[in-house]
């Protein structure tokens, strides 16, 4: 009994040892383990571990010039005390929370803001050692600042061949001849024109079945102008414009003419401004208009109109606005004082059909006017003219407005819409008719400018 006691102590203390020295050997294997340095922190602390044991194997430390505060004197610097004194938070709007996920792939900064962040880790080891150990501190940052540079190296950059010798001069003559010289003074003024030549014509046989009569007419436009305009202050603008349209008439309506003369217009007009400021000038105008051809009432030899019968001379002062952009050229002249004169040179033309009194050659009236000018190219083969004149002496009203369609076909031919609308009440009233008057005219023809 006693040896069985003995034998089976003796086997619990044998298992017992046994697995005390299996633990002991775990232990050290994991305690082996934990001491392996890692990659990373042999990457950063391994090199400083091998210079005070012997047994690690030696680790070649580049150079990095960030970290040069940690190697020289300790001195105090601006920047630890201006890192710790930022306030780091700001307001967002509530979509851009850092806790809502981005809605973009995320941007790795790391490569680009090394120097960055090495400095702020350097500024929080400064800030430690101003706190615990300010003895340490030997000189400050402004007296760094304040010592002069030792040595500049400056290495001059010269290409390994010469300019000069790359491109080298011609040998110069000196015998280069007597030079002529001219002097050209800038000309300031503008010379141009147009003309056209516009028809329309229809043709009904005397059997057509619904009646008619044939009709033709030929309207014809030739305008020069002379512009002047210095670039500073002061603009001159001067326009010659001559307009005869003529077309025939059947026997029915008149018998003792072929044709008829409708349009008639011998204009000439001149304007000179100076400018006030931005788009508005000072501006005196001044303009003569008549007719060339005599015009006859129908089916008698009654004088309608003739040359100088009548003529108009006005005379405006006042300011101009002018708008003139690609497409776009305006000139609207607000004159509040304006003279106009009237004169019928004929004696055979009645003076009353044109608002003169009976006997009267001539009639004078002074009042305000307005007078405007568009040339709009609304496309490269489209463009408007148009010219409105409103004139009233407070007794009566005087106004007109020419507006012309231009649809270019090519350089020489193109077709062209007149409309012109009249109003003068200041003149006798034709029975069954009111003041207004109105001339169209739908043409096509040749055109040129120059």
């Amino acid at each position: 009994m006693k040896l069985r006691i003995i034998s089976t102590l003796f086997l619990l203390v044998v298992i017992s040892s046994s697995m005390s020295r299996a633990q002991e050997q775990t232990i050290d294997t994991r305690l082996e383990q934990d001491t392996l340095p890692s990659p990373e922190y042999q990457y950063y602390f391994g090199s400083l571990d091998s210079l005070y044991n012997d047994t690690l194997p030696t680790i070649n430390v580049e150079p990095d010039p960030d970290y040069y505060r940690l190697f020289v004197p300790l001195a105090y610097y601006y920047a630890p005390i201006k890192q710790i004194s930022e306030i780091s938070w700001h307001i967002q709007p509530r979509d851009t929370l850092p806790g809502l996920a981005s809605t973009y792939l995320p941007f790795e900064m790391n490569n680009f803001n090394k120097t960055e962040r090495i400095n702020k880790a350097i500024n929080n080891v400064l800030i430690k050692m101003y706190v615990t150990r300010p003895d340490l501190v030997v000189s400050t940052e402004t007296q760094i600042m304040s010592r002069q540079t030792y040595r500049k190296e400056e290495v001059p950059l010269s290409p390994s061949t010469s300019v000069i010798d790359l491109f080298k001069p011609d040998i110069a003559k000196e015998d280069v001849g007597t030079a002529n010289m001219q002097v050209r003074k800038p000309n300031f003024w503008y010379r141009g024109g147009s003309s056209s030549f516009q028809m329309s014509q229809t043709y009904i046989s005397k059997n057509w079945y619904k009646g008619g009569e044939s009709n033709a007419s030929a309207i014809g436009n030739f305008q020069l102008f002379a512009n002047y305009n210095d670039k500073e202050k002061l603009q001159i603008e001067n326009l010659l414009e001559i307009k005869i349209g003529i077309n025939t008439v059947s026997e029915q309506l008149d018998t003792m003419r072929i044709y008829r003369i409708n349009t008639d217009v011998f204009r000439l007009s001149s304007k000179i401004g100076l400018q006030a400021f931005s788009k508005w000038y000072y501006t005196i105008s001044g303009e003569f208009n008549t007719q060339m051809f005599h015009n006859y009432t129908a089916n008698t030899n009654n004088l309608i109109s003739s040359f100088l019968s009548p003529a108009n001379v006005a005379i405006s002062v006042g300011m101009d606005y002018k708008l003139i952009k690609k497409r776009i050229n305006l000139s609207v002249v607000i004159s509040p004082f304006s003279y106009n004169w009237r004169y019928i040179e004929n004696e055979k033309v009645d003076g009353t059909r044109y608002g003169l009194e009976a006997g009267k050659h001539s009639l004078s009236n002074l009042g305000s006017k307005l007078q405007g000018t568009l040339t709009w190219i609304i496309n490269p083969t489209v463009t408007l003219n148009s010219r409105l004149l409103y004139f009233t002496n407070y007794k009566k009203i005087e106004a007109e407005w020419e507006n012309t369609v231009n649809f270019v076909l090519n350089r020489y031919l193109s077709t062209k819409i007149f409309i012109h609308p009249r109003y003068d009440d200041g003149i006798r009233q034709m029975e069954g008719y009111s003041h207004l008057q109105m001339n169209e005219l739908f043409s096509f023809g040749l055109n040129y400018r120059w």
